[in-house]
């Protein structure tokens, strides 16, 4: 109905109630009277007809969409209708000398009952008979928060969300039994499996946005003890903000059971280094450093360089980047590899950057073990070259991407980090370029990662590959690889090697345990075989050593390690044998330099 009928059809309708209930209400309090026919009731009724029309329209009572009536709209018929009955209360005090209080409160009471019941009856009829019946999937909200009840307000009025919620648990006993929305709080989060069963429930929502890592596994494993595909709801901040609807649920992520909280740093002070400035980034079509480069141009550098050597993956973060940021960020593409000591030189004198992120690095372990060469040119030399590069052109900061494989390194890909961390380190001693290393495990979802392996396993039917059962590790995820990344510029003194606080360590037969439920299958359907450790694989990894830990954070989560470095001119005497050694040797070479702590490390190689 279009608003120019809705409007005349409703005044219409209040017009009948007001001058009924008026009447109604006299013959109550007076059966036997005939005041109804003096001109007092008359005047009466005139005044509250016109005065209630006159609030409707202050209140804006018209210009309500009742489908949708709640709480507010009954408060707007409130407004209305006691303006109104005072309004004639006063004129009738200022006309006869008093007011037909009596007469007057019945009415007050009809005509909310009455105009309150003709917009909530229309709510009811259109939800009922009108709305096409569509098949729902009964749903389980799981905390009766504000967030949940968001949820089950935004479900039950939702015709596009295929999910018709039916029920809440929560843990706080003080809501158990009671009713929201027509829906009942029926147990504590533990009664989950039963009050599936019994409500025949097939989808979960997990409503309660405070909730922290720890307690979303708890609760993940409950729910996945039942047939029901659980959701979780999006961060209340989003919805508030107007991201994102309530009604966007998504999927459990494996990331959501990792039991810790994210790391949350304050990049605020970024903006100082970053904004106006022009930044290089290496390795800028893999995953870390294409992530670097999405967070670097939330603050606005003049020119952001793309360099790597994969022209389909600098192709590609480059079209990503100019699509959004090329009205104010000048992005350029460059293809070049960082063993290519010239070309680096070349494009660092060309472009002048304020700040480097080396990225660029081999870094995958057992591969690094078959080619160890490979290895030495691009994690050794080509960091060699990007950190020498910066120090003859001036930057102001140099931040090298590390790995916690580099701590008591047993494999070629650990050692050659380890030794591009001392490299930088050596540089840091006599340059006015800020050198910096920064550490972490490993990266959700990057590429040569355990996810996107275990995700293929399991859709190709299993089974999901372990190498041992009891082998862990460190986990973060992109996002938070990358701002740590950043922030470490930001703190830079020079010759730092900063690690990210990550918490307790992540079994990996867990991790795929969790992937595979999270993707639908039982442990039954999808199997877990166990491999054996390959070639320089640890069975638990370190971020620190114990002559490196610095208990004292320099930043929320952050530590600062000390890690001392060979003394230069021995680190380069013995990277310049590397080059020509056997491939045996190269590999015992690096791995002894690499774990020795003090400067005689230059006898090793003799």
């Amino acid at each position: 109905m279009t608003y120019q009928k809705r409007v005349p059809l409703l005044m219409l309708l209040d017009s009948v109630i007001v001058l009924s209930a008026i009447y109604f209400a006299y013959f109550i309090v007076n059966p036997s009277s005939e005041f109804y026919t003096s001109k007092t009731l008359l005047i009466s009724s005139l005044i509250i007809l016109v005065s209630h029309h006159l609030f409707a329209f202050i209140y804006r009572l018209y210009h309500k969409a009742w489908e949708y009536a709640s709480v507010g709209e009954m408060l707007t018929i409130f407004k209305a209708v006691t303006f109104s009955i005072v309004t004639a209360g006063v004129a009738q005090y200022v006309g006869v000398g008093h007011a037909l209080v009596r007469v007057l409160f019945i009415t007050w009471m009809l005509h909310m009952l009455l105009i309150g019941g003709s917009r909530f009856s229309w709510r009811m009829f259109r939800d009922w008979y009108l709305k096409p019946k569509v098949e729902k999937k009964r749903t389980l909200i799981v905390g009766a928060g504000s967030a949940g009840t968001m949820v089950a307000r935004q479900l039950l009025h939702s015709e596009e969300v295929d999910l018709k919620p039916v029920a809440f648990v929560d843990d706080d006993p003080r809501k158990l039994k009671l009713e929201m929305f027509g829906l009942t709080v029926c147990g504590a989060i533990q009664d989950i499996p039963t009050i599936v069963e019994i409500e025949h429930i097939e989808d979960i929502i997990i409503a309660i946005p405070s909730i922290t890592k720890s307690e979303i596994r708890r609760i993940y494993e409950i729910c996945a003890q039942t047939d029901a595909e659980i959701q979780i709801m999006p961060m209340i901040e989003d919805v508030m903000t107007g991201k994102i609807s309530v009604s966007e649920l998504r999927n459990v992520e494996v990331e959501d059971l990792l039991g810790r909280e994210p790391v949350e740093l304050d990049i605020s002070s970024i903006n100082e280094t970053i904004t106006g400035a022009t930044v290089l980034v290496t390795g800028a079509g893999g995953s870390i450093g294409s992530e670097i480069c999405r967070q670097i141009c939330n603050f606005n550098p003049s020119r952001l360089l793309l360099l790597g050597h994969g022209e389909f993956s600098i192709y590609n973060i480059d079209m990503e980047l100019k699509k959004k940021y090329q009205n104010h960020i000048e992005i350029i593409p460059i293809i070049a590899d960082v063993q290519d000591r010239n070309r680096i030189f070349e494009v660092m004198e060309q472009n002048r950057p304020d700040v480097v992120y080396h990225a660029a690095a081999h870094k995958h372990v057992p591969l690094m073990e078959y080619n160890p060469r490979e290895a030495v040119k691009n994690n050794i030399i080509g960091t060699r070259n990007v950190a020498e590069a910066a120090d003859t052109f001036s930057v102001k900061s140099f931040v090298l991407v590390s790995t916690d494989k580099a701590v008591n390194p047993p494999n070629v890909m650990g050692a050659t980090k380890r030794f591009a961390e001392m490299i930088v380190q050596n540089l840091a001693k006599e340059s006015n370029t800020k050198f910096v290393a920064v550490r972490f495990g490993n990266v959700l979802g990057s590429r040569g990662s355990v996810i996107p392996l275990f995700k293929k396993q399991i859709e190709a039917g299993g089974p999901v590959t372990v190498t041992h059962k009891d082998m862990t590790r460190y986990f973060m995820t992109i996002p938070e690889a990358s701002r740590l990344v950043i922030q470490a510029g930001t703190l830079a003194r020079g010759g730092e090697v900063f690690v990210l606080d990550m918490g307790e360590p992540v079994k990996i037969s867990d991790l795929a345990k969790n992937l595979i439920t999270l993707s639908g299958f039982t442990l039954d359907e999808i199997k877990i075989e166990y491999t054996g450790m390959r070639p320089g694989e640890k069975m638990y990894e370190e971020l620190l050593n114990e002559n490196e830990v610095q208990q004292k954070q320099v930043f929320p989560k952050i530590h600062i390690g000390k890690a001392e470095p060979l003394g230069k001119i021995e680190l380069y005497e013995i990277i310049s044998n590397l080059e020509e050694m056997p491939v045996e040797e190269v590999k015992e070479t690096l791995i002894q330099v690499a774990n020795t702590k003090y400067s005689p490390a230059l006898e090793l190689a003799r």
